[in-house]
């Protein structure tokens, strides 16, 4: 399970960088092509954040769908599955979004 070794570093380096500042919530977007499971994030996230300044904070996360251009027609289009192919038939496509991790924001009290 490596959402949790993902959520202790989120954890960790938001408590780094915010020092003693209490935490009310983070924000985060995790890409549905990212291979990071949301759901064990959350589950995750109270376990990790005990006995930091993010103890009892809020976690909302975004889960944005898999963006992809296919270099054969051109489509742009939108994918779910880790096997992403064109409905021209090609396989040769480029992921444009969805397999982001990233810290949107950091709410203080």
């Amino acid at each position: 399970m490596h959402e949790l070794a993902i959520t202790r570093n989120i954890v960790d380096g938001v408590c780094e960088r915010m020092g003693e500042t209490r935490i009310a919530s983070l924000q985060l977007e995790i890409g549905r092509l990212s291979g990071v499971l949301p759901d064990a994030v959350r589950f995750c996230f109270d376990l990790v954040a005990e006995d930091t300044t993010m103890h009892g904070a809020r976690l909302d996360i975004e889960e944005p769908e898999g963006v992809a251009r296919c270099s054969s027609c051109a489509s742009r289009f939108e994918t779910a599955g880790p096997v992403v192919l064109c409905s021209c038939g090609s396989a040769d496509v480029e992921l444009l979004g969805g397999t982001q991790l990233r810290i949107k924001s950091v709410e203080v009290i």
